[in-house]
C-alpha cells in the first residue's frame, strides 16, 4: 500500500498558529521532511513530538524528491513542513507534490498560517480579486516585465520582500507605478507585527530600516483605459489622471505624448501656455 504525502503549514511566527489536525499528524507520520531540520526541530520540541527528520530544500530538491518518492511508494507517510507557514508557497514542495501526482500517491493539505493571506485580510486593501507574484526578479528585463504586469493589473497585488531590498523595490515601484496606495505588513503574528500604509512615496520615509518577514499589499491600477480611449480625456483630464497616480510634471508630459503618438513639445507648449 502506498504511503501519503501530507502538506502541513505550520506556524509563521506564533507557536500558538498550529491546528489540532497538524499536530496530530505531525505524531502519525513515519517521517517529517523540513525545509531546515534544525528549524523544524525547535517545533518539534515545542510540541513534544520526537520523529526521524529529512532535509528537503531548494539545492536538493531533485536528488530528495526522489528519496521520498520511494519511501512513500514503500508504505511510509511522510509529512512535509517549511520553515513557516505553507509548503510550496514561495517555499519547496511543488516538485515532490507533482510527483507525488505522477506516481498515484495521495497528497493531503493540511491547512494552516500564510504570510500573504494573513497580510491581505488586514492591509484594508480590496480582497475581491488579488494576484500573488511572490519575489520580484532580479534580472532587469525580467524584473521590468513584473513591474509592467503590477502597474497594468486591475486587481490587488501581493509581493514578498527582504528587508535589504525594500528601498529598491518601492523606488521601482514608484518609478513604473507612480504613487499607488500600498501596505507594508511586517513580522505577522510577531510580537513587533506591524502594518505599514500610505503611499509609496510615504512608505519610503517610513520605512528607512525597517526589519523583518516583509509582506507588500498593492492596491489595483483604477484607471484601466484602452490606448484608443486616451483620445476622449481632455489634456486637463489627461493630465490629472497621471498627477493622481504621483507622477511629477515633466515624466505625466512625455506619457501624454506617448499615449496620444504627438511630439511631447506640442503637450509642454499647451501646459506652459496655461
Amino acid at each position: 500500500m502506498l504511503g501519503k504525502l501530507y502538506i502541513v503549514a505550520t506556524p509563521i511566527g506564533n507557536l500558538e498558529d498550529i491546528t489540532l489536525r497538524a499536530i496530530r499528524v505531525l505524531k502519525e507520520v513515519d517521517l517529517i521532511s523540513a525545509e531546515d531540520t534544525r528549524h523544524t526541530l525547535k517545533l518539534l520540541n515545542h510540541l513534544k513530538i520526537s520523529k526521524p527528520l529529512i532535509s528537503y530544500h531548494r539545492h536538493n530538491e531533485a536528488l530528495k524528491t526522489d528519496i521520498l518518492i520511494h519511501k512513500l511508494q514503500e508504505g511510509q507517510n511522510i509529512a512535509l513542513v517549511s520553515d513557516a507557514g505553507t509548503p510550496g508557497i514561495c517555499d519547496p514542495g511543488e516538485e515532490i507534490i507533482k510527483a507525488c501526482i505522477d506516481c498515484g500517491i495521495k497528497v493531503i493539505p493540511i491547512p494552516g498560517a500564510c504570510a500573504m493571506v494573513n497580510a491581505l485580510i488586514a492591509s484594508g486593501i480590496d480582497t475581491k480579486e488579488f494576484a500573488f507574484l511572490g519575489f520580484l526578479p532580479l534580472h532587469k528585463k525580467l524584473r521590468k516585465e513584473k513591474l509592467l504586469e503590477i502597474k497594468n493589473a486591475n486587481k490587488t497585488v501581493i509581493l514578498y520582500e527582504a528587508p535589504h531590498k525594500l528601498n529598491a523595490t518601492l523606488k521601482d515601484l514608484k518609478e513604473i507605478l507612480g504613487n499607488r496606495q500600498v501596505v507594508l505588513a511586517r513580522e505577522i503574528t510577531k510580537i513587533h507585527e506591524e502594518y505599514i500604509r500610505g503611499t509609496i512615496s510615504e512608505l519610503l520615509d517610513k520605512t528607512e530600516g525597517v526589519k523583518g518577514e516583509i509582506v507588500l499589499i498593492i492596491e489595483k491600477n483604477k484607471v484601466v483605459l484602452e490606448d484608443n480611449l486616451f483620445k476622449e480625456l481632455s489634456l486637463d483630464e489627461h493630465y490629472k489622471m497621471y498627477e493622481k497616480q504621483g507622477f511629477e510634471k515633466k515624466e505625466i508630459i512625455k506619457k501624454i505624448a506617448k499615449d496620444r503618438n504627438v511630439n511631447k513639445n506640442q503637450i509642454y507648449q499647451y501646459f506652459i501656455s496655461k
